[in-house]
Order: structure tokens, then sequence, then C-alpha cells
């Protein structure tokens, strides 16, 4: 039977729709290129075997981490979402779609005959390890729920819940002057010319789109004169044990647009969504390119992503190389993807058919182990992620109605004609992440 890991810090994987043949298909004789869940050039199946997976997967869909009397709702006049959870918890919703994208890897998985419809897994063949959230720990047991439906998987969890996991927080470990000046640099470099002004500054169109949704010239922060966001206030702070960590308008757009992106997702009736707004698809989108854009500055400056997705990424690389390990499931945060895909030098990439572009709820990068007939071992990486449109109206999910996934290229490695990088190139460009630290 082959073998897979993967390691989900909350998001999906890969997918085929027949059983593999094993038998050598020269380029120039194989079929068309298979399409749907993972497009796959001509003849993929033939030449490479499934052996593992990674993946780090985002917690699913969750209720704002600011609750009543929080600046939410000062800036609107209107009344959130009932959430049907408590602040910064897993929804119910959240739940319902977890479990099924863990029916999706099962019947994946079957198709594949890697695992057994009803399978309970040998003892350190499989591992789901989660920070010590609630919304993390429910959205492993969720997954696992409809992975392993009868095998009542343990999900692995170090700290008492509600504390930061170390290996999931994306705290600052390593901070001196040196340290500061240069990932202050960074940070600056992201608003060109004009540094942190210019940083605060990209996103004042997108603050127009926000603070017309939700009228926060009618809100009760207006009798303070805070009746937009402002653009020339960015700040950022950088202390050793903590989180990198900003002020400023773009701290405050960012609660708004999480609050209001999540608002979507649940709220299936659009108007009520948009606060009686009609807002398009591109506004939307406007809207959460703001906490896009937080999360980037934040996390993804190369001094920063290296230092704060050091433990993560010793783990993720651990997990790879573990003997006998059939599939590992890690759970954490958009920061953790946003920090990991930085330190391992991601290109520039694009999600079509997503709201969030840069590290969608529930996402999960996957990353792939390739056996091929050369004798060589190979990897790729992918984005994968349900659609704003599968999160709202919550449809089964299957091969004909599957979730959307992204190719991660990453600079400097080079693929072979199948897209796929030496595993061996891979594991060394998380060593030099490690070692950069």
């Amino acid at each position: 039977m082959r073998r897979i890991t993967l390691i989900l810090l909350a998001a999906a994987c890969l997918f085929s729709c027949s059983p593999r043949v094993r038998q050598a298909v020269p380029v120039s004789e194989a079929p068309a290129a298979r399409e749907g869940w993972m497009a796959r050039p001509a003849g993929f199946d033939d030449r490479y075997e499934l052996d593992e997976l990674v993946i780090l997967s985002r917690h699913n869909i969750r209720s704002p981490l600011s609750g009543g009397g929080s600046v939410l709702s000062r800036i609107t006049p209107h009344e959130w979402f009932p959430w049907t959870s408590a602040p910064g918890e897993l929804s119910l919703r959240g739940g319902v779609l977890e479990t099924q994208m863990g029916q999706f890897f099962r019947k994946w998985l079957v198709e594949e005959g890697l695992v057994k419809e009803n399978e309970i897994p040998v003892p350190g063949t499989v591992r789901f390890y989660a920070n010590s959230m609630q919304r993390t720990i429910a959205t492993a047991q969720y997954f696992s729920s409809g992975m392993f439906p009868v095998a009542n998987v343990e999900v692995e969890h170090h700290c008492q819940v509600g504390t930061m996991d170390p290996v999931f927080n994306p705290q600052l470990t390593k901070v001196d002057d040196n340290f500061r000046r240069k990932a202050i640099a960074e940070i600056s470099a992201m608003g060109g010319d004009r540094g942190l002004i210019g940083a605060g500054e990209k996103m004042s169109r997108n603050y127009t789109v926000l603070e017309k949704v939700l009228d926060i010239k009618d809100s009760p922060a207006s009798a303070n004169d805070t009746t937009s966001f402002r653009t020339d206030d960015l700040a950022i702070l950088l202390e050793v044990f903590k989180e990198p960590a900003m002020t400023g308008g773009l701290k405050m757009a960012n609660s708004a647009s999480d609050a209001l992106i999540l608002q979507y997702y649940e709220e299936t009736d659009d108007m009520a969504a948009g606060f009686g707004h009609s807002v398009s698809r591109e506004e939307w989108e406007s809207m959460a390119a703001v906490k896009d854009w937080y999360g980037d500055v934040l996390f993804t400056a190369p001094s920063v992503a290296v230092n704060v997705a050091h433990p993560l990424l010793e783990t993720m690389l651990s997990e790879m190389r573990t003997p006998g390990r059939k599939f590992s499931f890690l759970c954490g945060h958009d920061s953790n993807i946003a920090s990991v895909l930085a330190a391992l030098q991601a290109e520039e990439y694009d999600l079509p058919d997503a709201i969030e572009k840069r590290t969608p709820i529930g996402c999960k990068l996957v990353i792939g182990k390739w056996k091929g007939i050369d004798g060589k071992v190979y990897a790729d990486l992918h984005l994968v992620y349900a659609t704003p449109e599968q999160l709202r109206s919550m449809p089964i999910l299957s091969k004909d109605n599957h979730p959307s996934s992204c190719p991660i290229r990453l600079k400097g490695l080079k693929r072979n004609p199948d897209g796929l990088y030496l595993l061996a190139d891979l594991e060394n460009r998380f060593s030099e992440a490690i070692a950069a630290y």
C-alpha cells in the first residue's frame, strides 16, 4: 500500500479520478492531460506514485476575534451576524465545512487505494497535531471525523486550551537592534519610496469600499470623528516573545475587513451580508485585500518570516522525514501559512476562485512526495481551498465539485517537465530557511 503524509495547518489536497496503472508511457504517446481537481501533464499518473503528503492547514470559519463592546460595534451602526460561537472560536458552519473536507480526502484516498473506506490507522502512521486554540483543535477534530469516521483519531495539542503552542505561535524569538533595523527596512520596502507611509496608503481605495459598506459615517465612532481609516499612522512593533504588531488605521481596518468577510461566508443573504448594500464580487475582494495586506506587512518580510516560522518549519521537515508516517495533519492559522510560504521563498501566486487572495479561510498548504519510475523522489506544493460559493452553500464535495488548488512555485528551484522538484532540493530549502533563523 502506498503511503501518504498530510500536514494540514488549516486547508486539502490532490485528487485522482481513477486507480493508477503502473507502466511507463512515453511522453509522446501519453493521453490527454488529466483535468479537474488537480490538472497534471499527460501521462503523469504512469510516471509517478504518490508516496506522502505534507499539509499545513488554516482553521475553518470562526467568529471575529473581538466581541460585543469592541471596535466592531463602534465603527458601524449595523448589527453584526449572530455568530454561533464565542469570539475567535470555530463556528458551526466551520465545523460542517471541515468535516466535508475530511470526507473529500477520505473518498480521494480510497480511490487512490491508499486507505480503506473505514480504516482504523495503525498507531504511528497518522498524526493530527493542532495549536491549542479552540478553533484549531476543533478544525482538526472535524477533519479527522470526516477522514477516519470510525477510528476516533486523537488530536494532539500540547498546551492548555486557549493558549498558543510555541510551534504555532508566530512570535519573534530572536530580537535585537540589528534585527529590528533589517526587518523595518524590509517592511518599509513594501511601501515603495514612501516607506511605512506608502504601506499605509496602499489600502486607501480599499478603505473607501470598507467605509461605505460599514456606513462608518453614521456609526457611534463618528461622534469622536472616526469616520475613516487613517493611512498615515502605520507603526510596527517588534518585541521578543511577542507576535509582530502594529498600530494605526490598518490595524483597525483589518478588524473590520476580517469580520465582514467572515460575515459574508456565514450570511447567505447577499444584502444582509453587506449591511443592506449591494456589494459586487470585486468589492468583496477589495475589502478582503485589507486583511491580506495586514498579514503580509506583519509576517512576510524575509527576516520576520524565518524568525516566526522557525519552529513550524522544523516540525514540517521532521514530519516529512518520519519513517512509517502515513498521514500528518498540522492545524494552525493564516499567519503560519503566510510566514512558511515567505520563508520558503514562494513566488507570487493567484487564487482566482477566492475572495481572500493570500490564505483563504480553511486553506491548506499541501506538499506531495512522489516516487518516479526513474527511481527518484520528487515533491510539489499546492494551496488548496474551498471557493466562497462552497463556503456559503456547503455542497457535498466530490471530484465533480472539488475544492480549488493553486500550484506554489519556489524561487530559484528547478522543476522537471512535469512540474515537480527533487525532494532533496525541497528539503534543502527547508533547511536553509531553518538555518536563516
